[in-house]
């Protein structure tokens, strides 16, 4: 399977989508690089949200692996989300290009970060790993299984979150054309904190607030006017993440002047009057002379 990300992560393809060795390097192939930004905590919660239910073709017998592929810092707290996945048996491999941070990776990554941390100068030199990351997944998996099959513990990744570890019933309210206001409904277990991304639906930039899990509400503020807002609700716990909710709402557009109105006229000067704008510091006024033919 495989995800994409910058600010929006993007599955594209999951691991129940192709069967043989040859359909997978033909989708890599055909494969659009997506940049931007980068936000790799929201990326493994997409991942472990998405990618590795039973409905996208995970297995609860088979070893979870996750290899990250990044080639700059997060701009969001990648270690919570990293976290999250190790507590529930999941293997992180990090593979940094270029700008990447490698005490970041060493955090993201499973011990021992010797073998689970990469780091290359640039994308061409990413085929001098293949073959010794090959060797050294293969050799991790049969050392897991090969533990599963003495009788030591492993995790699986909750099927059924529902009401135990997931939120419910999001409300957006108070919107304002710089704030809103959420509130929802806390799981019967309470989370040990929730994640709150939200961000423009036209591309910008998403903003992430960590917050206590008792809270079940937050004030967003200092938002851009007549924008259409993207917000999204993770319950995290020590060992899981609750299914995620979802809202989609647009802030007011900012109060405009009303009633232009023009006096005092001379040869070479005009007054303009106008009903003030609410919230308003103060007023931009443009001048241009009327083209020629239109009305004086």
């Amino acid at each position: 399977g495989l995800s994409q990300y910058s600010s929006d992560p993007r599955t594209e393809w999951d691991l129940s989508t192709y069967s043989t060795r040859d359909q997978v390097l033909e989708a890599v192939r055909s494969l659009r690089y997506k940049g931007g930004n980068t936000f790799t905590g929201l990326a493994l919660t997409h991942v472990l949200e998405q990618n590795l239910k039973p409905d996208a073709g995970a297995r609860l017998e088979a070893e979870k692996l996750v290899i990250l592929l990044t080639d700059g810092k997060s701009q969001d707290d990648a270690n919570l989300a990293a976290q999250t996945l190790k507590n529930l048996g999941i293997e992180i491999f990090a593979i940094g290009v270029k700008n990447a941070d490698e005490a970041e990776l060493k955090q993201v990554a499973s011990e021992p970060v010797e073998l689970t941390v990469y780091n290359v100068l640039d994308f061409p030199l990413l085929s001098s790993l293949v073959g010794r990351l090959t060797r050294v997944l293969c050799t991790r998996i049969k050392e897991k299984s090969s533990k599963e099959s003495t009788g030591s513990a492993v995790k699986d990744i909750p099927v059924d979150m529902g009401p135990q570890l997931s939120p419910a019933d999001l409300k957006i309210s108070a919107v304002t054309s710089k704030s809103m206001h959420l509130s929802w409904t806390p799981p019967l277990r309470w989370p040990k904190k929730y994640r709150i991304v939200y961000y423009p639906s036209k591309g910008g930039n998403p903003k992430e607030v960590v917050l206590d899990g008792a809270v079940s509400s937050l004030q967003l503020s200092n938002l851009t006017s007549h924008t259409e807002y993207l917000v999204s609700v993770f319950p995290v716990y020590d060992t899981a993440v609750g299914d995620g909710l979802r809202g989609v709402t647009s802030t007011l557009p900012l109060s405009p002047p009303r009633s232009l109105r023009v006096s005092e006229l001379s040869h070479n000067s005009l007054r303009l009057s106008w009903k003030a704008a609410q919230g308003a510091t103060q007023y931009l006024v443009l001048c241009s002379a009327a083209p020629d033919g239109a009305e004086d």
